[in-house]
């Protein structure tokens, strides 16, 4: 349902594009978002976008972060700047058949599809 790309290995200050191509029943339409996850720790929000484009980010990623959705190709992208070795994490992809702004402040429970995860590592 979900192919991720653009992780790896990259030295704080540096930039990393996520992308992540949807197929099958999701749609750009719905609520989409990424999360990560580092070994031990539970699953963060990092950013979220709505059906109508509104954007929510963590403190941590805000400023530095941005989420973005091509829907022509049924991709959703994000653009992660300035990275510092505390985003290590792997990070993954999901969607949530919901239209509104709830999409902006749900759990990471309500979401209902998942990527497989891309790792992206970064070195001081």
């Amino acid at each position: 349902q979900f192919v991720e790309s653009g992780g790896g290995s990259v030295q704080a200050g540096g930039s990393l594009r996520l992308s992540c191509a949807a197929s099958g029943v999701i749609r750009s339409t719905w609520c989409m978002g990424w999360f990560r996850q580092v070994p031990g720790k539970e699953r963060e929000g990092v950013a979220r976008i709505a059906d109508d484009g509104s954007t929510s980010y963590a403190d941590s990623a805000k400023g530095r972060f941005t989420i973005s959705k091509d829907s022509a190709k049924n991709t959703l992208n994000l653009q992660m700047n300035s990275l510092n070795p505390g985003d290590t994490a792997m990070y993954y992809c999901a969607a949530w058949p919901w239209a509104g702004n709830a999409c902006l402040s749900v759990s990471a429970a309500a979401f209902d599809y998942w990527g497989q995860g891309t790792q992206v590592t970064v070195s001081s």
